[in-house]
């Protein structure tokens, strides 16, 4: 006769709808299985790490939001009733924390080089690496100044126009799972990108 993990693990394992086997994850997590916490952990750990440094272009930041969040996610799981996915909950406890560090961080060390482009997000600092030693001096010159100049047009933008900025093109997440996360619509998740891609525009004129 199978104990109650086994039956757990059973179910687990079975083949079928991943989102149903994920629900019962979650529920053993919530009855007090160590193991399937872990489960979810590993589940879901690059993705906290990736959008907590994708928002923070930090590692020592990013490690301690995800420490924060997997215990925020253990301490609160039982609150978790099923009326939105897992991922939505999970990412909005990350934002939020994420954005209580770009609120108190004074001083802005790192900043995403990413900018909305008339042909999608590009990493301007990868396409100024791209060109390595032996570009011309000229260009890499270039290349600097409009990196410092997208450094200084993202420390324009509010924590939430860039959480909202970088969970659209990092994550390429939707604007209603957005809205989802940071606890909005989707209409006003939508003007919120539009506000941050204008200043970046305004304040990277000269560039174009």
């Amino acid at each position: 006769m199978h104990d109650a993990a086994e039956t757990v693990s059973a179910t687990l394992a079975a083949p079928g709808d991943a989102s149903w086997n994920e629900a019962a994850l979650i529920r053993a997590a919530q009855r007090g299985d160590e193991d399937a916490f872990e489960r979810l952990v590993r589940s879901y750990d690059q993705s906290v790490l990736r959008v907590a440094m994708n928002l923070l272009r930090s590692p020592e930041e990013a490690r301690d939001v995800y420490q924060e969040a997997f215990l925020k996610v253990y301490r609160n799981l039982n609150s978790f009733r099923f009326d939105c996915s897992f991922h939505t909950w999970l990412y909005r406890i990350v934002t939020n924390i994420c954005l209580d560090h770009l609120r108190r961080r004074k001083v802005r060390k790192e900043e995403s080089t990413v900018v909305e482009t008339s042909e999608g997000p590009m990493d301007l600092v990868s396409q100024a690496e791209e060109h390595g030693p032996q570009s011309n001096p000229e260009r890499r010159m270039w290349n600097r100044e409009l990196s410092d100049g997208i450094v200084r047009a993202l420390g324009k933008l509010t924590p939430r126009e860039r959480t909202v900025f970088e969970l659209r093109h990092y994550e390429g997440l939707r604007l209603r799972a957005i809205g989802e996360i940071i606890g909005t619509s989707e209409e006003a998740a939508k003007n919120c990108l539009f506000r941050a891609t204008q200043k970046m525009r305004a304040s990277l004129e000269s560039f174009v």
